[in-house]
């Protein structure tokens, strides 16, 4: 039992950042900005976020310290994503091109700036954040085991941002005026709503998103960063389109690929498949290969927004 309690914590672990960074694809599309800029802001939120961890080491101690990064992950994740805001919103250039640019632009800079502060790319952390067991709920069976037992806050956080993602997107006003944008911007500007304003509000929404889940990811797996969330962001963006755009299924696809990614990571650890002798290489390109295999035979998903990757004028028709 403590193998199996160990591969779904695992597979939290892996799950939450990949929703949260499809989520963060979710708010933008919805808005009518096409985000391929995931993988770029994820990282500079993860190396920013990081980086703090590493310069405040001894200033602040254990869970106080990591809710300053993740405030520092959200900053800098809406920093980045001001520059798409303006590109592909303001100056209506080519999304896909302003998106690559920001995935080409943050781990140069990353791996730069981390050798003009420390003298070297890989940026180090001590990993004092995992909380061993949480009084009266790591006693409940099973769920106790997987969900408060050598867990982190970040996977209640994750949580909670999905359960907010729900409730804003369709509970409010606002998430009313978000997808109106995305799907046909002219009627919103009809009556006089900022369809500007709300288009950057959904992509800096996305830009905080990404920052909080490239610290996520690499909080429970690793304690260096070297300016890489090896393809990460690009597979969110296809867990958001297997998804459809919306965040209860994009939380199920998330489950589903990070099963596959566990497998992959931890499959010493399993009898039947170590058993195999296989070498890790097979085990570690299943979700990728898996991505492409369901991309391409996947046949009646939702279409994305109408408007979504279409640059919007005030006025215009």
């Amino acid at each position: 039992m403590d193998i199996i309690y160990f591969l779904l914590r695992q597979t939290l672990n892996f799950a939450i950042p990949l929703m949260l960074v499809a989520l963060g694809g979710v708010f933008s599309v919805q808005s009518g900005v096409t985000n391929i800029g995931l993988e770029g802001m994820m990282v500079f939120g993860s190396f920013c976020s990081i980086l703090f961890l590493n310069l405040t080491e001894g200033l602040f101690v254990g869970q106080m310290q990591l809710i300053l990064a993740i405030f520092v992950a959200v900053a800098a994740g809406m920093m980045i994503s001001v520059v798409h805001s303006v590109a592909a919103v303001t100056l209506r250039a080519n999304q896909i091109i302003s998106g690559a640019a920001i995935n080409n632009f943050s781990p140069a800079f990353a791996i730069f700036t981390a050798r003009i502060i420390l003298g070297e790319s890989m940026i180090s952390f001590k990993n004092t954040f995992m909380v061993q067991k949480i009084p009266v709920l790591s006693g409940i069976p099973v769920i106790g085991n997987v969900l408060f037992q050598k867990a982190y806050i970040t996977t209640y956080l994750g949580f909670a941002i999905l359960a907010l993602s729900v409730f804003l997107l369709y509970k409010t006003r606002f998430g009313l005026r978000l997808r109106a944008c995305g799907e046909y911007p002219q009627a919103p500007d009809s009556v006089g709503i900022n369809v500007i304003k709300i288009r950057y509000i959904g992509v800096l929404i996305s830009g905080a998103l990404c920052g909080i889940g490239g610290l996520v990811y690499v909080i429970p797996n690793s304690t260096t960063f070297n300016g890489s969330v090896y393809g990460y962001g690009f597979l969110a963006l296809a867990v958001m389109m297997l998804g459809q755009w919306t965040p209860i299924r994009v939380f199920w696809v998330s489950l589903f690929f990070s099963i596959t990614m566990t497998i992959s990571a931890a499959y010493s650890a399993i009898p039947v498949l170590n058993a195999l002798g296989l070498s890790a290489n097979y085990f570690k390109i299943v979700p990728y290969v898996l991505t492409l295999f369901i991309l391409t035979f996947t046949r009646n998903a939702k279409k994305q927004p109408k408007a979504a990757g279409q640059p919007f004028e005030k006025g215009m028709r």
